[in-house]
């Protein structure tokens, strides 16, 4: 059979049938089922993210109907993922595919099958894809590896494989494929923080599915903060019956009054423990794996509001609904016992919830001034013999250590932990760029890199006058997240783990948002901790991004269209200002005016650097692909250009 093998690297035009509009209005541009992009050289490609290792694609293809059976060798583990596999198909085309033993296999067939003989290049997570016209054949060492190639499968069906009813018109195949593939990294993650706006476990669950989808594994759930304690711990319910709860407050974060006198707490929520095992559970079947996070010594304030005495004022205070004020700053009382004793008690109950290996404990942003003045840290110090507060941080975080090693679990905290001395065991999640990450490679600790310039998702992800205004950071696009390595230039990948993306909810109200936040810029990371380095390629990538977005449509995930909105540029020629306009998605045609009318393509085409005419106040841009709108509208005004100009220089 004639064979075509496919360089991954080199995919630099499309080839599209029809545009269309998803339920939002955005429009997204219908590519053939499963071969979505043609590379320079003619090469097809499937559209799959993360990018596998390695595809040959042959002739033919394998048609879904009633007669193909999946079979499933091995444990009960691979029942469940055939019976997985099953439903998925069966909600939008209405085939049902049979589940049986092999000796009840016969005609096509998809084999879900777990090596006899451990194969060291796919490890514990890759697969080996075969597709023929007559079976489907996914190998793998561990069920992980199946559930993966499970879901590449899923990406080569049609978008409607995404709809939640059934769907008429769609032609249900595969492509002929053989793919090699595992991942590069271990540690592929996505970080919500519940804490500053509460999601249900629904919501959560959805999450984590979709995740799931492009083969991110690590959750890491933030669970506490100064705005809300989300956890149950069943020995101190004073925890969730007032850090759980604050004053309701609706606007801009950090721009909220502080509770009034007798006002009542009535907005948050928590997970009781029930919840958390059912949430754990539904993530173990898709092969996540959960972090929490405990933040602690400092985002410490819903813990302080349940009990006054733990921090080193020992005053009352309440959990902090988003408002600018000094008890942000508190931090636990790393001098009082107590506070010792109630961590292990939430530590433990914390550990037994979660099968993972990692508890995470913050330990960010430590406001040490209040050390300083306090008698009992003041006296831990002297006790300890600890040179300053630094070194009082480094005693709390190990004492922390013992409790978790006692659990059998490991301690990971952000990059400040590694102030005063790294604890024996640690590991470092490095958040402040890739400094700490890397100091602590060096010093022989694992490291997961989520520097915030390339992984903090609550950043805009594009301009400020289309994206919903942030108080803080700045711009974070798909490409600038796709560019990201975490390994650094000077050294190999030696003890880092991998990388994980953020996001921070202050100004994230509501889990449509987070979804608009995370996608597609979660399919960046994606590529980034899967695919090898030399196998990724930004121009393919954008290409396949653009294929997801009916899938996620169809899926009703909320998305961000930022790639096709233009991005102006100002510069200077001399004393004239002058505006460039570039594009994420190559081939767009961009349209503008001066006069405060809608540009369309019947408007001025960009060319090139604009001189702006004399008495113009503001600009008007959008961007059309062939006949098509394609970007969302941009207006900025001429002052704003030279105000960004300025920050440039």
């Amino acid at each position: 059979m004639r064979q075509k093998v496919v360089s991954l690297g080199l995919f630099l035009l499309a080839s599209f049938s029809s545009a269309a509009s998803d339920k939002n209005g955005f429009i997204f541009w219908q590519l053939p089922p499963q071969i979505n992009t043609i590379g320079k050289e003619g090469q097809e490609h499937l559209s799959i993210i993360p990018a596998p290792v390695a595809i040959q694609l042959r002739e033919g293809v394998f048609k879904f109907d009633s007669t193909v059976v999946i079979v499933p060798s091995g444990n009960g583990e691979v029942q469940k993922l055939a019976g997985y596999l099953s439903d998925k198909v069966f909600t939008p085309s209405g085939i049902r595919l049979t589940v049986a033993k092999p000796a009840r296999a016969g005609g096509k067939s998809i084999k879900l099958v777990l090596n006899k003989v451990f194969s060291k290049i796919i490890g514990d997570e890759g697969y080996q894809l075969e597709i023929t016209p007559a079976a489907v054949n996914i190998s793998a060492n561990k069920p992980a590896g199946l559930f993966y190639g499970i879901q590449s499968i899923i990406q080569m069906l049609p978008p409607a494989i995404e709809s939640k009813v059934r769907t008429g018109g769609e032609i249900w195949e595969l492509r002929a494929a053989s793919v090699t593939d595992y991942p590069r990294f271990g540690w592929r993650g996505l970080m919500l923080d519940v804490s500053r706006h509460f999601f249900n476990k629904e919501e959560v669950k959805s999450y984590i599915d979709q995740m799931a989808k492009y083969k991110l594994n690590s959750f890491h759930w933030h669970l506490t903060d100064n705005q809300g304690w989300r956890i149950e711990i069943k020995k101190l319910p004073g925890l969730t019956a007032t850090g759980a709860f604050r004053v309701p407050r609706t606007g801009t974060f950090w721009t909220f009054e502080p509770p009034h006198p007798d006002e009542k707490a009535t907005d948050g929520g928590f997970y009781t423990q029930d919840d958390i095992r059912e949430i754990v559970q539904y993530a173990r079947e898709r092969y996540v794996t959960i972090v929490p996070e405990i933040d602690v010594p400092g985002h410490s304030l819903a813990f302080i509001a349940s009990f006054p005495q733990a921090s080193c004022t020992q005053l009352p205070y309440h959990v902090n609904p988003g408002s600018p004020h000094a008890d942000e700053d508190l931090v636990l009382c790393a001098g009082n016992e107590d506070n010792f004793k109630k961590l292990e008690i939430i530590l433990s109950e914390v550990s037994s919830l979660f099968p993972g290996k990692y508890i995470h404990i913050g330990g960010d942003e430590a406001d040490k001034r209040f050390w300083k003045s306090c008698v009992k840290c003041q006296a831990r110090i002297a006790k300890e013999k600890l040179k300053d507060e630094a070194g009082l941080q480094s005693y709390f975080i190990k004492r922390l250590e013992k409790i978790l090693h006692s659990n059998g679990k490991k301690l990971i905290g952000w990059d400040e932990i590694l102030e005063g001395g790294l604890a024996p065991d640690a590991s470092v999640m490095s958040w402040r760029g890739s400094e700490g990450g890397i100091a602590a490679s060096k010093m022989g600790h694992h490291v997961v890199m989520s520097p915030g310039q390339y992984c903090y998702f609550d950043h805009l992800q594009g301009d400020i006058n289309i994206e919903p205004t942030y108080a803080g950071g700045g711009v974070l696009r798909l490409s600038d997240v796709y560019r990201y390595d975490p390994v650094p230039p000077e050294g190999g990948p030696g003890y880092i783990l991998g990388a994980q993306a953020n996001v921070w909810t202050e100004h994230i109200p509501t889990i449509r948002q987070v979804e608009y936040m995370t996608w597609p810029r979660a399919l960046a990371l994606s590529e980034v901790v899967w695919t090898p380095p030399d196998s990724r390629n930004i121009d393919s990538f954008l290409l396949r991004v653009e294929s997801q977005f009916p899938r996620f449509s169809n899926a009703e995930v909320n998305y961000a269209p930022s790639i096709y909105d233009p991005i102006i540029v100002p510069q200077k020629d001399g004393k004239k200002l002058l505006i460039s306009f570039k594009t994420e998605y190559r081939g767009l045609d961009i349209y503008y005016t001066f006069d405060h009318t809608f540009p369309d393509k019947f408007s001025d085409k960009y060319q090139g650097p604009i001189e702006i005419p004399k008495g113009a106040s503001e600009i008007w841009a959008i961007t059309y692909k062939g006949k098509m709108p394609a970007g969302r509208l941009l207006k900025v005004a001429i002052d704003d250009l030279e105000k960004r100009l300025q920050e440039l220089i």
